[in-house]
């Protein structure tokens, strides 16, 4: 059974296809490739991100609060309507990342956020989940805002499996057609060859892994895939206005 309930720390870093592949050999050494990883290259992840008609989630999370929370739906591949899918709620509060799902078919994940009613509960579901989620409609009227998709390659560390890094590639986005069943397509969102790494730990990192980022000279950043699309969507619109109005 997939893990349903996560906490952990998450830092982010942004890095070039000469940096991805120095790093990512060199973490061989001390880590292996994820189930999926040893089947293929890699594997596709596809996320219906879902906002208030005025963005209000996205906008409180760019603010930088000590909490923030937000609601997607996560696929692996494209779905149909009889997939089953993880509608989850992610949290962050002082750091710490708290991530919660629950499986679903996708018309009932799509039904549950668009009514704000749970399904009937199933064998697959996590009924404590199904509440929450519940709950959170109640807070929020939400509609889909963001499908957005990417590459991945995952590792877990040879000696604790509460240590992962996964790389994106290819992160692409779109605004419309928000049907996840309608394919993975997408505008790029970071320049092509580029690669987000995710060191995911619920402790600190292990020593040789600080050595490793300190050597090929990696430093954290700020980057969540929702929010700078989003910033990279009133920047668009900005410039389209500015056009507009001086044709």
């Amino acid at each position: 059974m997939a893990i349903e309930v996560f906490n952990r720390y998450e830092n982010k870093y942004l890095l070039d296809g000469n940096a991805y592949r120095l790093f990512y050999n060199a973490l061989l050494a001390y880590m292996e490739l994820d189930e999926y990883n040893k089947k293929h290259e890699y594997y596709s992840i596809t996320n219906l991100y879902f906002d208030t008609e005025h963005d209000s989630l996205i906008r409180n999370s760019l603010a930088k609060p000590k909490y923030k929370e937000k609601l997607r739906l996560r696929a692996y591949g494209v779905p149909n309507e009889e997939t089953k899918v993880y509608l989850e709620i992610k949290k962050k509060v002082l750091g710490l990342v708290n991530k919660r799902r629950t499986a679903l078919k996708l018309h009932e994940a799509y039904e549950f956020v668009r009514t704000g009613k749970a399904p009937e509960f199933k064998p697959y579901m996590n009924k404590q989940v199904l509440e929450e989620i519940e709950y959170f409609l109640q807070r929020y009227e939400l509609e889909p805002k963001v499908y957005l998709a990417y590459e991945r390659k995952a590792l877990f560390s040879r000696e604790s499996r509460d240590l992962r890094i996964t790389f994106d590639t290819n992160i692409r986005s779109r605004r419309y057609d928000l049907n996840m069943e309608h394919g993975d397509f997408g505008e790029p969102l970071v320049a092509d060859g580029k690669w987000l790494m995710e060191v995911k730990a619920e402790k600190t990192i292990p020593l040789w892994l600080s050595k490793l980022l300190s050597e090929h000279g990696l430093y954290r950043t700020s980057f969540s895939k929702y929010g700078n699309e989003y910033k990279k969507m009133l920047k668009t619109g900005y410039a389209e206005r500015e056009s507009v109005l001086y044709v």
